[in-house]
């Protein structure tokens, strides 16, 4: 299993230079990976700051780690500027980019605020046809779609390090189905509890159940990646990662939090390293 630390884009991480410092320290201290939120704003939390510029200060400061959105809210994002970003920052990187793609929080103000669509049903659709651009935006082959939310005509991107591209891991809740119907077409899910606001977490079961699920969706990819986010540091903590590497999890995401946390703290959890298995 695999280990990424991932902090909010918001509060005293709402700063390019802060998170690029975390995500150095990150690569340092035996991580994997180093994951940022995908918010305009967080109510209360200023400052913020825009997830792809944060994401080439952090490119620029790391050498080895996977770093990315986890996760960014395609039907919030204009499809062909979010593809350049992409490829930008996998390019930048050398070829570092994991891509998670979600509807966003419905609790949140950023949709109505913001004028962006609050439909969720209207968002599922917008989702599925932005992937759909996507996909044939990061081929770097000719595209003309016209759909019923993107129109793109294009000769042609620059590709990404990655080929044929770069991961995408589809976030959802499980027990759900619809979301990872739609993560089995991709590389990985990105996957939390439908009780995580009230602080569930991923069983052993439920990893058992989702990877069963992916394969029966026709997706057969052996290194599908399953991926969740938590606080890894209880006492009986190395044993629940153990157990959830073997169950097939795949990804543990440490959540630094701007809310219960200083940086301080954040910057002494990074220091003592993943709960390695």
């Amino acid at each position: 299993m695999k280990y990424a630390f991932y902090v909010p884009n918001f509060g005293y991480c709402g700063d390019a230079a802060t998170l690029a410092d975390l995500a150095a320290l990150s690569e340092d201290s035996g991580w994997d990976g180093f994951f940022i939120w995908d918010h305009v704003q967080f109510p209360g939390m200023e400052p913020a700051v825009d997830t792809w510029v944060a994401l080439a200060a952090i490119a620029l400061s790391t050498e080895k780690i996977k770093i990315g959105p986890w996760v960014t809210p395609l039907p919030r994002r204009d499809v062909v500027n979010l593809a350049r970003q992409s490829v930008s920052i996998d390019r930048l990187s050398g070829g570092r980019l994991v891509m998670g793609i979600g509807l966003g929080a419905q609790s949140l103000p950023e949709w109505s605020a913001f004028g962006h669509e609050e439909d969720a049903k209207t968002r599922g659709a917008m989702l599925d046809e932005g992937l759909e651009v996507l996909d044939a935006l990061w081929s770097g082959k000719p595209v003309n779609h016209q759909g019923t939310y993107y129109k793109c005509v294009t000769d042609g991107f620059a590709k990404p390090v990655q080929q044929p591209r770069f991961p995408v891991w589809i976030a959802g809740e499980w027990p759900g189905t619809k979301p990872f119907r739609r993560a089995a077409k991709w590389d990985g899910a990105a996957t939390m509890s439908k009780t995580a606001m009230e602080g569930g977490v991923l069983t052993q079961d439920d990893v058992v159940d989702l990877k069963k699920f992916i394969r029966s969706e026709g997706n057969s990819n052996p290194n599908f990646e399953i991926a969740t986010h938590g606080d890894s540091t209880g006492p009986d903590d190395n044993a629940r990662a153990a157990e959830l590497a073997a169950a097939g999890l795949t990804w543990w995401i440490e959540v630094g939090s701007t809310f219960s946390q200083t940086l301080d703290q954040v910057k002494e959890r990074i220091r003592q390293g993943p709960p390695r298995v």
